[in-house]
């Protein structure tokens, strides 16, 4: 299986720790403003006669540890943070003989301008930039009041940045927040999207039904003098189907009546072994359609209503596409109703189409547990990509496969799961509550 690919490592730093780092940064700019470098005649700024005595070390240090302390409190409380590295600049201005607060006594204050604008609701972000921007004008307006000169232009140009940071973090937060809304839309387009193929297969279904029904009612109806027993028998016929498609009426509809399943997107665009893309009926791949026989690149297509019986084609399909298909059935086969063969076929047959299209696996296991007379358990999986064949990045895909499966589970109110398996690959599984009785035709 490969390896989850590392976030950079600029975006492994919180950013509290990148607040620290550009105190830290801020810091040692200062120190060479008033230091006379190589090629200099003279420092570019005169040091302050206190930053060199011991009050002025002391007030450096107590910022330091503002900034530090600013800096962890940034991802829980960002307001207290912010109030700690204004504070922490303002300390650290005082003993450097500035008529302003410089730009580099502002870095880690920018930073978390930024951190609070791209995570922070929009209120919050406002109050903080407000907050900084405060600041500097109260540095200045005190000391024009106190008669003192002030740096107004260097305000200025830190208030810029300031505002910039602030800007860029805004930009950053929409952007997030825009992708978090198309992501929930798709997943909600995707679950739409398979309740209607759901409710398409149930029409199919409930055709079926009918139309051994009426076959049905015919035969006893011309054979009811002759021959009562078959009559009967025809009789009995009718009921069973009548029930069972009732029965799978009612679960459908039950189940579209409910409040969504909550699902997690990130979950089926996920990290190593997810295999998100949504399976697309299309020629090349061994899915069914509604006709009465689906063709494929491979060759005779999937019955008009597939079941479990169908997994031997589904596996030689797949087979002509690459990927060998082992299928294994534990316990005796029990009869099923119509919907639930249907939805089992239809779960096995996209975790299938997931190996061929993303896993780089060359083969699979399909594994039918007939054993417990309450539920059907399914399961798909496989032993990661192949030596030389990288599994397909789950960005390659729209992301939303997974949230079909688990909708169709969902509407049999049964379990379902989906990620890596121990020591490599993918594995799904799906367990399907069977109804009291069940009986198929």
């Amino acid at each position: 299986m490969s390896a989850t690919p590392s976030a950079p490592f600029y975006k492994r730093v919180a950013p509290g720790g990148w607040a620290a780092v550009a105190w830290g940064a801020g810091i040692a700019f200062t120190a060479l403003l008033r230091i006379r470098v190589p090629g200099q005649e003279e420092p570019d700024v005169f040091p302050g006669f206190v930053i060199l005595r011991w009050d002025g070390l002391a007030m450096l240090a107590v910022s330091t540890l503002l900034t530090l302390r600013g800096g962890a409190l940034l991802a829980r409380r960002p307001t207290a943070a912010l109030n700690h590295l204004l504070v922490a600049s303002v300390i650290a201005s005082t003993p450097l003989g500035v008529t302003a607060i410089p730009f580099a006594q502002y870095l880690a204050v920018d930073v978390a301008l930024y951190a609070i604008a791209a995570a922070r609701p929009r209120p919050e972000a406002r109050r903080a930039l407000l907050l900084a921007l405060g600041l500097l004008v109260a540095y200045v307006a005190v000391r024009l009041l106190a008669g003192w000169s002030a740096g107004t232009t260097s305000t200025l140009a830190v208030a810029l940045t300031a505002l910039v940071a602030w800007l860029l973090g805004r930009s950053e937060g929409q952007a997030r927040e825009y992708a978090e809304r198309s992501r929930a839309q798709a997943a909600e387009q995707a679950v739409t999207a398979e309740r209607l193929r759901i409710a398409r297969e149930m029409h199919d279904t409930v055709a079926h039904s009918i139309g051994i029904v009426a076959l049905q009612a015919g035969a006893a109806r011309r054979v009811i003098a002759t021959q009562p027993e078959a009559a009967r028998q025809a009789l009995a016929e009718i009921e069973t189907a009548s029930r069972e498609t009732l029965a799978g009426l009612r679960r459908m509809v039950g189940a579209l009546r409910t409040a969504d399943p909550e699902t997690d997107p990130d979950e089926d665009r996920g990290g190593d072994g997810d295999r998100g893309g949504e399976v697309e009926e299309r020629p090349g791949t061994p899915l069914g359609t509604t006709g009465h026989t689906a063709v494929s690149a491979e060759g005779p297509g999937l019955p008009e209503m597939p079941g479990l019986a169908a997994l031997d084609r589904l596996a030689e399909l797949t087979g002509n596409a690459g990927v060998r298909v082992a299928v294994r059935r534990v316990g005796a086969p029990s009869p099923l109703p119509p919907d639930i063969d249907l939805s089992a076929f239809r779960i096995v047959q996209e975790s299938v189409t997931n190996v061929v299209r993303h896993s780089g696996a060359d083969s699979c296991t399909v594994t039918v547990d007939h054993r417990d007379p309450e539920s059907l358990a399914l399961t798909v999986e496989d032993r990661g990509p192949v030596p030389g064949h990288a599994r397909v990045s789950p960005g390659s895909g729209s992301g939303y496969g997974l949230t079909g499966m688990r909708e169709r589970v969902a509407v049999l109110h049964g379990e379902f799961s989906a990620g890596p398996r121990p020591g490599g690959g993918f594995r799904v599984t799906a367990r399907l509550p069977l109804p009291t009785g069940a009986t198929a035709r």
